[in-house]
């Protein structure tokens, strides 16, 4: 059975940056248990008074202090070099049998040129090609067969070398997300591997996105 506890839990884990708020103690709690009394209402199905949502909220526990995270705090010391490669597009292809094929083709051409920025995503029904603009030739090449979807250019990539062990932190990623968030960042892509982490984003905010990302470090 649903309480005004378990509803104030519920909104505040849907909403980050209230839950940062919160957590920083930079909200007001009547203004928010005014604002929160509707839509718990209506999860309760009966009007609730502010005074016992100001009580719910002042008792919420997050489940981990991030912020104090000893090993959180450790990592991000650890962080390694920042990388920023720029001039890049993101091709979108339809998953097809022969999309293997094609891919084949541009790492034959690439693989001795270090300097070309490659990376290859594929889902259930789509793939992502993100590549040095200067290879744009050569993807619509050997993949003038396939099915595209989608092209975006003027694309800028920040590479983070991650501390060994990091999947085992809860929360190293949440807070990289939280900062950009909080900046007002979007983010067009997201490529991972073991230790190395890589956002992209339009060359407009790539400036924007570095001093954000070099500030959790700093």
């Amino acid at each position: 059975m649903k309480t005004i506890a378990t509803c104030v839990q519920e909104i505040i884990v849907a909403s980050p940056f209230l839950e940062e708020g919160l957590s920083r103690q930079i909200i007001n709690f009547s203004a928010l248990a005014k604002d929160l009394n509707e839509p718990i209402s209506k999860m309760l199905r009966k009007p609730v008074k502010e005074g016992a949502i100001m009580m719910a909220l002042r008792r919420y526990q997050q489940p981990l202090k991030l912020e104090n995270s000893k090993s959180l705090k450790q990592a991000f010391s650890q962080l390694g070099d920042i990388t920023v490669r720029s001039n890049l597009s993101d091709f979108t292809f339809q998953n097809s049998k022969t999309l293997i094929d094609s891919h084949a083709q541009i790492l034959d051409k690439i693989s001795s040129n270090h300097q070309i920025f490659y990376a290859f995503t594929r889902g259930m029904f789509e793939s992502n090609i993100i590549i040095s603009t200067s290879e744009k030739d050569s993807i619509l090449k050997a993949f003038k067969h396939e099915t595209q979807i989608g092209l975006q250019e003027k694309l800028s990539a920040i590479s983070i070398y991650l501390p060994k062990g990091n999947s085992k932190i809860v929360g190293l990623y949440y807070q990289i997300f939280k900062r950009l968030a909080w900046e007002n960042i979007t983010l067009y892509e997201v490529v991972s591997t073991t230790n190395e982490f890589t956002i992209v984003v339009e060359d407009y905010l790539v400036d924007k996105a570095f001093s954000a990302i070099k500030r959790l470090i700093d």
